[in-house]
């Protein structure tokens, strides 16, 4: 090898070694992307809520899991997928199951939406001011979950129900379970 090709050589390999943690770290901080399932109502209260109180749940389900996209989009934890994808299926199954006891189907979801996570919410109200916000955040190639959140909440307003949201959303950051 001559001197020339030698030092050519040297300087390729110095910069290619001191770029890779660069590169690597790169990789790293692109976001999994994720299936995120609107919030279902585990509701203990049902026998009680007049036509009104269940419209303004309605409204904040889909209030709240506007929201968790929103958070996850904005803090870059994951790559939102659209659901419009797999609507059909997604809706078939909303008819039958609650995605927290589908026993798998949530899988499915995700696979059809070629989504790394799958993430499936739920909001258990246990009274008309007691509520459960609850996340389980699923490995689709493999079903195990990843982790899952939950966050007690005191009040039934459009406020509390956000600031639930967002309480889950920063809690998730402060321990980086997003990178799991």
């Amino acid at each position: 090898m001559s001197c020339n090709s030698f030092k050519t050589f040297w300087v390729s390999a110095c910069l290619a070694a001191s770029l890779a943690p660069m590169y690597a770290v790169a990789q790293s901080t692109v976001p999994k992307s994720a299936a995120v399932m609107d919030f279902d109502l585990v509701n203990e209260m049902k026998d009680y809520d007049s036509a009104e109180v269940t419209a303004a749940q309605e409204n904040r389900l889909k209030m709240i899991s506007d929201e968790l996209r929103r958070e996850f989009t904005e803090r870059d934890l994951y790559r939102v997928v659209d659901n419009a994808k797999a609507s059909e299926f997604i809706g078939r199954l909303k008819v039958t199951y609650n995605f927290h006891e589908c026993h798998g189907c949530e899988i499915e979801i995700g696979k059809a939406l070629e989504a790394d996570r799958i993430v499936i919410a739920w909001v258990q109200k246990v009274s008309n001011l007691i509520l459960n916000f609850n996340i389980e955040v699923k490995d689709v190639t493999t079903g195990q979950i990843v982790y899952n959140k939950s966050v007690d909440l005191r009040g039934n307003t459009d406020v509390t129900w956000m600031r639930g949201i967002r309480y889950m959303v920063n809690s998730i950051v402060e321990k980086k379970q997003y990178l799991k």
